[in-house]
Formats: structure tokens, C-alpha cells, sequence
């Protein structure tokens, strides 16, 4: 019995407590605002959509998993003093190897890292060999509370193991920007879809595909498309060609609002096509996609024919309808053309036009250019076609 030493004892229960509420607290939080929207993904891809995951459920059960596991560690290995926070590398190695998914969710954990954990187990079980050696002959003497140095040592092994779980888990930020994105389109949110990465320049096809659905919800897509990064062209705004899918939103979502699905293998812009053909003229969303799936390949001369196609009474085209994006490609369309089919003209899109021109003709150099140009005029269809590949 131990009667001798109430301070070593009282310690020791310090310590404990403190890793305990720093393990804890990083776990909830990493678990439940950073990791929640690839793991609900993870869990729809294993279940094959059978079942879904609760972001607040999961995030205490596996802390509480966690902590379990970091008692049994400490009941085998008596780690106490300055080496106490070792007990909890198995619980923050597992946590990483939990949030460590593929960006391609369906190929399942990202097996690169499994080495690196292999190597820091291997590390881990030497320093535990070493942390008993040296426990046995370590002073008691030592200033005790919230600032001693054992405490210090805890802390900052504490800090190192963070960083291991936030270095091996799933860190692509356009991965969780879409799987959030999804998330909201489930629920039916599309302007919440919209703000998942709204404000980063980092984007992929599928990612553009999921706005432009939530756009074309809305019945913005010729209003805000080139708001956001494009990273892809026409043949990725749907999942037709298998160059853009989704993970967790049913795609038969999408072609139930598009009028159908496409039966055997065709391109996105056949598959747009016989949707026109099947509806009406007046079905502005397939419209859209037509549309814009021209901009985005920068086929002008092809985008002002098929316009005047939709949004042309008589012969005269309605410019008052026209969104945004369509009225600035008219207006390059216009400049650019010598003898345009079309011409248009919009007093504020001929003026900003002209300041663009003036913009451009101070800056000889053209990287200097390019950068002046997208500080005023990135989320413009102007910008795109002149600056983005």
C-alpha cells in the first residue's frame, strides 16, 4: 500500500484528467464539425445506401469507443507521469485510420498510409518500453499542477499525436466541399449546396456538377455558374458520360427532374437533345444546360444560335430575359464578330465591357494583366473565356 505518497497520487489524477479532456474534446469536435460529411459518405458507400449516418450519435459513440480503448491501454501499460499521454496513441491512431478515406470513396480507405502507421506503432511500443524503464527511477519530487513540467511533456505529446490524426486523415478540401454539397441536396437545401466552398478557388467536375444541379434548381444557372471555379467542360455536367458522379445523391433524382433517365450509353449533349425534343422548348432547365454546356466549351458562335432559338419572340430577341452570363457572352459575341448574326447591345454591359478593354491595354504584361483582370472581373463569363482554359 502506498500511504507515503498522496501527492505522487493526486498528480497522476491530474494529468490523466487533462489528457483526458484534450483527447476528448479534439475527438468530438474533429469527428463532429470536420469529418461528419466523408464519413456519412463512407457509411452510405459500405451500407450501399441501406443505411445513413448521424453525425451526433457517431461522433460520441466513437469517442466513447475511443476512451475505452485508451483505458485498457493505460490498465496494461501503467504509463503515468510524463509519459501518461502515450496511452492514448492507439485511440488518435485509430481515429485517424477512421477518417482516413479515399477521395474516391468508393475505393475505400487510402492504403498509402497504412505504413506510416505501422512505423508509428512499431516507434510507439519502444517508447513504452522505454517510458517503464525510466518510470521506475523518476523522482517524485517534482513540482506538481497545471504548470509542471510533467505536465508540459503530456500536453505537448498530446499536440504531436493531433497532428498525426489531422496529417493521416482525409484532409482534400473539395472533397468534403461536395460531400457536404450533397449532404444538403439530400435534405433539399440548394442554396446550401451552393455555399459548401463558395469562397475557395478549388473545385473538380463533380463538384461543378453538384452546383449546377442546385443552380438549375434555383433557376440560376445562367445567372451564377461562372461565380463559381470551373474545373470541367460540357461532357461533365452530368453524370452521362461517366466524367462527373455522385456519392451519396441518388442520380435518378437528377433525371427525374432533367424528364429522364438515358437509356444505354450516348453524350451529355445528345442525352440534352432528346430531352428537348421530348418536352418543349419551354422547358428552360434543359434550356440552361444547352446553354451553358456551349459556354463552358467556349462555343460562342453555337451559343448565340441556339439562343435565339429560346429566347426569341418573333424575330426579335427578348433581352430582357436574358440572365446574366448570357448577356455578357452576347456582348463579347458582338465585339468580337465583324459580321455577328446577332448584334446586341446593353448600355451597362457595353460600358463595363469598355472599362475591361481600357483595363486590359494599361498591363502589356500578361501576367500582370490577368491579374488585375480577375481582381475585378473573376465571375464573369468574360474572364473565362479569356483567361481560363
Amino acid at each position: 500500500m502506498n500511504y507515503n505518497h498522496p501527492n505522487k497520487n493526486s498528480s497522476t489524477v491530474v494529468i490523466r484528467l487533462m489528457c483526458a479532456i484534450v483527447f476528448l474534446t479534439f475527438s468530438f469536435v474533429w469527428l463532429y464539425c470536420f469529418q461528419a460529411d466523408v464519413l456519412a459518405a463512407a457509411q452510405h458507400v459500405l451500407s450501399k445506401g441501406l443505411t445513413s449516418y448521424k453525425p451526433l450519435v457517431g461522433a460520441l459513440l466513437i469517442t466513447l469507443v475511443l476512451q475505452v480503448l485508451q483505458l485498457i491501454v493505460y490498465a496494461l501499460t501503467r504509463l503515468r507521469k510524463r509519459s501518461h499521454a502515450l496511452t492514448y496513441l492507439p485511440s488518435m491512431l485509430a481515429l485517424a485510420m477512421i477518417t482516413n478515406i479515399n477521395s474516391d470513396v468508393e475505393s475505400g480507405y487510402a492504403l498509402g498510409a497504412w505504413w506510416v502507421v505501422l512505423l508509428i506503432i512499431v516507434v510507439w511500443v519502444l517508447l513504452v518500453l522505454a517510458a517503464r524503464a525510466l518510470q521506475a527511477v523518476e523522482p517524485d519530487a517534482e513540482p506538481k499542477g497545471f504548470f509542471s513540467r510533467p505536465m508540459w511533456i503530456n500536453m505537448l505529446t498530446m499536440a504531436l499525436l493531433i497532428i498525426v490524426v489531422v496529417a493521416i486523415s482525409n484532409s482534400n478540401a473539395v472533397f468534403h466541399y461536395r460531400m457536404r454539397a450533397e449532404s444538403r441536396l439530400m435534405s433539399g437545401d440548394y442554396e446550401g449546396a451552393l455555399q459548401m466552398g463558395d469562397k475557395s478557388l478549388e473545385s473538380d467536375a463533380d463538384l461543378q456538377m453538384i452546383r449546377m444541379y442546385a443552380l438549375s434548381r434555383t433557376g440560376e444557372l445562367g445567372e451564377r455558374l461562372f461565380a463559381y471555379p470551373v474545373s470541367a467542360h460540357s461532357e461533365a455536367m452530368l453524370p452521362v458520360e461517366g466524367k462527373s458522379k455522385f456519392v451519396m445523391y441518388p442520380t435518378d433524382s437528377l433525371y427525374k427532374f432533367l424528364g429522364a433517365r438515358p437509356k444505354g450509353e450516348m453524350t451529355t449533349d445528345r442525352y440534352l437533345e432528346l430531352m428537348q425534343r421530348r418536352d418543349s422548348l419551354d422547358d428552360r432547365h434543359i434550356a440552361d444546360y444547352q446553354l451553358c454546356g456551349l459556354l463552358l466549351d467556349k462555343r460562342i458562335d453555337d451559343f448565340v444560335r441556339l439562343l435565339r432559338r429560346y429566347y426569341t419572340e418573333g424575330d426579335t430577341l427578348v433581352i430582357d430575359r436574358l440572365p446574366k452570363h448570357y448577356r455578357e457572352a452576347m456582348t463579347l459575341y458582338t465585339h468580337l464578330r465583324s459580321k455577328p448574326v446577332v448584334v446586341y447591345h446593353n448600355n451597362v454591359m457595353d460600358e463595363d465591357w469598355k472599362n475591361l478593354q481600357e483595363l486590359e491595354a494599361k498591363y502589356p504584361d500578361p501576367t500582370e494583366r490577368m491579374g488585375k483582370v480577375e481582381e475585378q472581373y473573376r465571375g464573369t463569363y468574360w474572364y473565362y473565356y479569356e483567361y481560363e482554359k
